[in-house]
């Protein structure tokens, strides 16, 4: 547990007691060699570790290690993504480990159902343990990010991110959590899970933030262990980790949640006491719990990437900690190190990593890590101790003698996904993590016999109130047939007001024909993951406030409005509050809409059957400037501080009319747009198109029913920050972002701006390529860049720009773009597109391409 003393922040583990200050401290250097030690002591503790090790396990973990030779051993460190490797291949390298990203999908089949997730892991496991080459059998183990519920799989529960979780502050319930979590996990034949998350986000801007229990410690040191435990069972109980339950992982180790402007991967410059007393205090209880795994962080400390720290890595984690597990890496996280690529980094086994992350690049990766060993890159008792690491974790989790993933105790069972018990375990959640922020007039709970509007772009739709890492990495919208048995709010509240014999309508724009007793709007933060969703400022829909003009618009009508606020940080949204009667932070509360329909409404009686009790784990913002708003730092000042709440017992009713013409708030939109840089403008989608068929990009993969059109997601930048486009014979394909609403580009054409972005021809010699854009009814214009194309051939990554004015007609305006950018190719190629901006102004841009 932690208290504030003096200060000082007070770390209260079985074992130790440590003081340290929680300020920040100007100090920005990594210790020297010399000082090493001498800190360690005075700032890490050393938690109660389980000693899981027996003679009977450390004898089984030599028998089958001294039979391996050093192709097994490389073989073993490494873990592909499974859309880039085949059982067959895992096989012949000896692979050690598969994972799935976000939204891929075992065989690319969208929507893939549990026997299709059993016939890859079967694959899988029976290609690693065929010994019929004479090489040692070695189960593979398949990894997958479910932080919030088995979010990949469709029909699975997803349970509330975990800011809505830290909110709850119920550290049994999130034991269940974890249970249930892992149960779903294992039914589509997958033992390891990388969750928890404990970051401590300190900067609301990172996009990180909703995976983070609270802005403090103390809640995420209480939620770490309980989540471990909960996923893997109990150190030294007969049913630790045994196949009701996947190995868990605690990450990222260390420090993600400090970086200097909550910049995703980028750089904690704090002391190494507040790492230790902030960041480290998830590590803390996770380990004690019995964490067998943890994931290597993509930022940096000070200057230094974690992943190559071996301070970090070795010296603490392992050393001071005590982590007697492995460390696995994250997504090419090696690769960021200076000197490394994703397929060449011995400095990051060197550095203490023992299973590298490496999703497309890994027989790239394997054959380098085979020639450094020869040239003494790294030492052989490194590779033996991650080898053994790993090993010692394939041997506790039964694998050995484990049957094929789809004949253990969960793969033959069709009645876990998405089960009642465990959508009751997730509607409870949703109920516990609600914050109550305003209650003006005390008009909430409203009864269920009212004539109730529900409105809103969030009101109906599932994947908007689940946010990201749900079906893909950046979540999704307007997909609820991805959602089986889970329930929109405004389905939960049709369903309560019915029963009560009341009328609930639903009208996203907010229209109505008899004047409502009440609307309900449930808006907030579009679907986002990782740096993709860090902001520049804490302001909510900045210079755009769409959602605030039909808060007015009703308010304005005479409908008392109750506002449900759908977001993965707290915003500053004073004039969305100002403009509402009751205000409610849902933050993302995943499937099970009925959990806000149970307090938000009595029972037909008119009692209370839920009671709020959701209390703000993140302090919310006064200003939209607030984006470090933490009790342990300077210049605190919020609105709401830690820990505030409403409820309908003490009849508070919050604030009253609200300051809105604070410091950095934005202007209207009126400067370049990001239309395609991580992911589309929401709530604009990728597709491709044929003469005749249309598919949306839904994951990491998509083509047309010939398959001679396909998109995939890949690594330019950052992750899946692009996409490869690829036909075959077409006469006529498309790449298109279509389906928001249309764009007003007036601004950039007026200013001489252009269509910037970044283009890669891979194999694409001969194709004709054209940029099109559309301006409303039977208005189209374009540019034929086919020479261009060629001309950059074998080039690598190019950028283009393209003035505006090269598309323009006399009369066109650009204010109705319905289809702002459109690639129309011809022939046979692939290409490469990332970083789609309009600019108002370029140094680069050329003439207009022939």
């Amino acid at each position: 547990m932690f208290k504030k003393t003096c200060g000082l922040t007070t770390v209260i583990l079985a074992s130790s007691l440590i003081l340290a200050c929680s300020k920040e401290s100007s100090d920005s250097n990594v210790p020297s060699t010399a000082q090493k030690n001498e800190q360690a002591v005075e700032v890490w503790p050393r938690p109660s570790v389980p000693h899981l090790d027996t003679p009977e396990l450390n004898a089984r973990v030599d028998e089958i290690f001294l039979q391996m030779s050093l192709e097994e051993k490389i073989g073993q460190i490494i873990q592909a993504e499974i859309q880039s490797i085949t059982p067959e291949q895992a096989k012949k390298y000896h692979i050690g480990s598969i994972l799935n990203g976000g939204g891929s999908m075992p065989y690319r089949i969208t929507n893939a159902k549990q026997e299709d997730w059993l016939r890859m892991a079967d694959a899988f496991y029976e290609a690693s343990m065929d010994a019929s080459d004479g090489k040692i059998a070695i189960p593979i183990i398949w990894g997958t990010d479910a932080v919030h519920g088995h979010g990949n799989l469709t029909g699975a529960t997803v349970f509330p991110h975990n800011i809505g979780l830290g909110a709850a502050n119920n550290p049994e319930l999130i034991r269940q959590i974890g249970q249930a979590t892992a149960r779903e996990v294992r039914a589509t034949g997958i033992e390891w899970v990388f969750a928890p998350t404990v970051a401590v986000a300190q900067n609301d801007r990172w996009g990180r933030t909703y995976e983070s229990y609270s802005e403090k410690p103390e809640i995420v040191n209480a939620y770490a262990g309980v989540m471990v435990e909960g996923m893997q069972g109990k150190p030294g109980a007969d049913d630790f980790l045994d196949e009701k339950h996947v190995l868990s992982t605690v990450k990222h180790f260390i420090g993600d949640g400090g970086t200097v402007d909550g910049d995703d991967q980028g750089n904690a410059a704090i002391s190494e006491a507040e790492l230790s007393s902030i960041h480290g205090a998830g590590y803390f209880s996770g380990l004690e719990a019995g964490a067998q795994s943890v994931m290597a962080s993509f930022n940096s400390w000070n200057g230094k990437k974690v992943h190559g720290s071996e301070y970090l890595l070795t010296d603490v984690l392992k050393g001071k900690l005590g982590f007697d597990g492995f460390i696995v890496g994250d997504w090419n996280g090696h690769g960021q190190i200076p000197g490394c690529t994703n397929a060449s980094c011995p400095d990051a086994l060197a550095a203490g990593l023992d299973m590298y992350m490496v999703p497309n690049d890994w027989e790239a990766l394997y054959h380098s890590l085979l020639q450094q060993y020869e040239t003494g890159a790294y030492g052989i008792g490194r590779l033996n101790d991650a080898v053994k690491r790993i090993l010692r974790v394939k041997v506790m989790l039964g694998l050995f003698e484990a049957p094929k993933p789809s004949e253990r105790f969960y793969g033959h069972a069709k009645d876990f996904i998405g089960n009642d018990g465990h959508r009751a375990i997730a509607r409870q959640a949703v109920r516990e993590s609600l914050v109550l922020l305003k209650n003006e007039d005390n008009i909430l709970p409203l009864s269920p016999k009212l004539n109730i509007l529900v409105a809103g772009d969030g009101a109906d739709d599932i994947g908007k109130q689940s946010g990201g890492w749900t079906i893909n990495w950046q979540g999704l919208t307007k997909g609820n047939e991805n959602f089986p048995g889970a329930t929109s709010i405004f389905s939960a509240i049709e369903k309560k007001a019915k029963a009560a014999g009341g009328r609930a309508t639903l009208s996203v724009e907010g229209h109505y024909t008899s004047k409502p007793d009440v609307a309900v709007v449930v808006f907030g933060e579009n679907p986002y993951a990782e740096g993709i969703g860090d902001v520049n400022s804490v302001e909510f829909q900045p210079g755009n406030k769409t959602s605030l003009a039909l808060l007015k618009k009703l308010e304005a009508d005479g409908v008392p409005v109750v506002s449900v606020f759908l977001s993965g940080r707290p915003l500053w949204v004073n004039p969305e509050m100002n403009a509402s009667k009751a205000f409610v932070a849902a933050w993302l509360p995943g499937s099970e809409g009925d959990g806000i329909a149970d307090v938000l409404l009595t029972a037909a009686d008119g009692s209370v059957d839920h009671d709020f009790k959701g209390r703000l784990s993140f302090s919310w913002p006064k200003l939209p400037t607030q984006n470090k708003l933490n009790p342990h730092h300077e210049n605190y000042d919020p609105l709401f501080a830690y820990g505030y709440g409403l409820d309908y017992a003490s009849g508070e009713e919050g604030p009253g009319k609200l300051e809105e013409d604070v410091p950095g708030v934005a202007s209207a939109l009126d400067g370049d747009i990001d239309f395609f840089v991580g992911k589309p403008l929401e709530p604009w989608r990728i597709f491709i198109r044929s003469s005749s068929e249309r598919r949306f990009l839904s994951g990491s993969f998509a083509e047309l029913n010939d398959g001679d059109v396909k998109i995939q997601t890949l690594d330019k930048d950052l992750q899946e920050d692009a996409v490869l486009f690829s036909f075959i014979n077409s006469p006529q394909a498309s790449l298109t972002i279509e389906e928001g609403q249309a764009l007003n580009l007036s601004h950039i054409a007026s200013a001489d701006g252009v269509l910037s972005f970044d283009i890669q021809n891979v194999k694409a010699q001969g194709a004709q390529l054209e940029l099109v854009m559309n301006c409303g009814f039977a208005c189209e214009r374009k540019v034929n860049i086919s020479q261009y194309l060629a001309s950059i051939a074998d080039k690598g990554w190019q950028n283009l720009q393209v003035k505006l004015a090269c598309f323009a007609q006399e009369g066109d305006s650009f204010d109705n773009m319905s289809l702002p950018f459109s690639l129309r190719a011809a022939g046979s190629g692939e290409l490469a597109v990332a970083n789609v901006r309009f600019l108002l102004s370029s140094e680069s841009a050329a003439d207009c391409p022939q």
